[in-house]
């Protein structure tokens, strides 16, 4: 197992991709009424686990590197974790969410590609953040993407893809994660 707090910026971003496009191979063939699937009001559906992740790293960047605005503030509080489950029906249509997780995606790269370069003040420093910070968000899709794949396979009987491999990723309990 690596000692991922050690790679670079690069390789995690590289990592990153990684598990976007693992994420994309879960719903890319999906309908949008199979994103939006919810067998009940204590259920979120597989679109609102999309919109969380992209989210969760809009917040992330955005707080610990560079205050910016949001790609679409009401995507951004209806996809928040502190968001219940009953309050989580209402998803946009397949477009959308797209593009949301591609403006994120693209910020997250610009923002971290800014701190790889130095610049940025306190480079040193900000790329210990960006490091962290790109474990965590590379960790999370992958948590998410899980779930997604269950609901995807269990409920909505299509096959799942294997986990992508690379020598910086572990499983635990069953989660693809970039493990310390």
């Amino acid at each position: 197992m690596s000692n991922t707090p050690s790679a670079t910026i690069a390789q995690l971003l590289g990592e990153y991709e990684r598990a976007l496009d693992h994420t994309a191979t879960l719903w890319g063939d999906l309908t949008d009424e199979e994103v939006r699937w919810r067998p009940h009001d204590d259920f979120s559906a597989i679109g609102w686990h999309l919109g969380h992740q992209a989210a969760v790293a809009h917040f992330m960047v955005r707080n610990l590197t560079a205050a910016e605005a949001s790609p679409d503030p009401e995507l951004d509080a209806l996809m928040d974790g502190a968001t219940a489950e009953p309050d989580r029906g209402d998803l946009p249509a397949i477009d959308r969410l797209s593009r949301y997780r591609d403006a994120v995606a693209d910020r997250v790269r610009f923002r971290i590609g800014n701190i790889a370069n130095g610049d940025v003040g306190a480079p040193a420093q900000l790329d210990a953040i960006a490091r962290t910070l790109l474990v965590a968000v590379v960790n999370h899709e992958y948590q998410h993407s899980q779930w997604i794949g269950e609901v995807r396979e269990r409920d909505l009987g299509h096959a799942t893809p294997a986990h992508p491999t690379s020598p910086l990723l572990t499983q635990i309990d069953g989660y693809c994660v970039l493990a310390p």
